[in-house]
């Protein structure tokens, strides 16, 4: 992410008398400087977020054949012990580490483990949008912090005629009025592409998470179809004794 753009180059190797990138941040001031700290923020920012929300970071196939082979065979217990690894960290066991903890202690059982899911999952979708407010917050301040240098430098402007009693010479206006537009220029230089990111990630955000959802579901979906298999042998004798009740009758 660049904070000033390529005209100023092309205009400067041209021999025009342009101005250079780091002519036009010492133009700028203080607020141009901050404004430059924050366009490293933003791509720090960026380059974090292409790392960390994909789906293969934030549910690894390793983890997804982990838990249904132990949940296929109705093996909680493993599950959540796989979960509860800090080495198998991520988003979907994140999830199912919640769920199964709630599964473990509540007498309800599958109904309890349907109403953990959702709480845990949107509590973990909550906490990747956060992640993403820092991006946000530079894309909303960098042009008020253009706009800021703008009015830092006409009252600079304003102060030069005062001072030279309304009869100020062009080059001591320019520091001020370069001051005005440079700020102004980087400040959207920075904010149009962040808000770009934010929107970007906030939408991948949800693409994958509702993809994730979907995994999980099948997951807890096993794990259901075992307990309630496993309940069906329990009702096999009352069955039959009612069948001889019935005979005898």
């Amino acid at each position: 992410m660049t904070v000033a753009p390529t005209l100023f180059l092309a205009q400067d190797s041209a021999g025009g008398g342009g101005s250079s990138v780091l002519q036009l941040i010492a133009a700028g001031g203080l607020i141009s400087l901050i404004i430059v700290a924050l366009s490293f923020t933003a791509l720090t920012l960026i380059v974090i977020h292409l790392m960390q929300v994909r789906a293969q970071a934030l549910a690894p196939e390793h983890a997804v054949a982990a838990l249904d082979e132990a949940l296929s065979r109705g093996d909680a217990d493993s599950a959540l012990r796989y979960c509860r690894d800090e080495d198998n960290e991520c988003f979907l066991t994140r999830i199912m580490s919640a769920a199964l903890g709630r599964y473990h202690r509540s007498a309800f059982g599958l109904l309890e483990l349907k109403s953990s899911l959702e709480e845990a999952g949107q509590e973990e979708v909550a906490r990747l949008y956060r992640s993403t407010d820092w991006l946000g917050l530079i894309a909303a301040i960098a042009p008020m912090l253009g706009l800021l240098g703008t009015v830092v430098g006409m009252v600079g402007a304003f102060d030069t005629i005062s001072s030279s009693e309304g009869f100020a010479r062009p080059d001591q206006l320019a520091g001020d009025i370069s001051k005005a537009l440079v700020t102004t220029l980087m400040g959207l230089t920075l904010a149009i592409p962040a808000t770009a990111a934010f929107t970007f990630f906030r939408n991948r955000i949800d693409t994958i998470t509702a993809e994730i959802a979907l995994t999980i579901e099948d997951l807890a979906g096993k794990l259901e179809k075992h307990a309630v298999g496993g309940a069906a042998p329990l009702q096999q004798p009352q069955q039959q004794a009612a069948r001889t009740e019935a005979a005898k009758a």
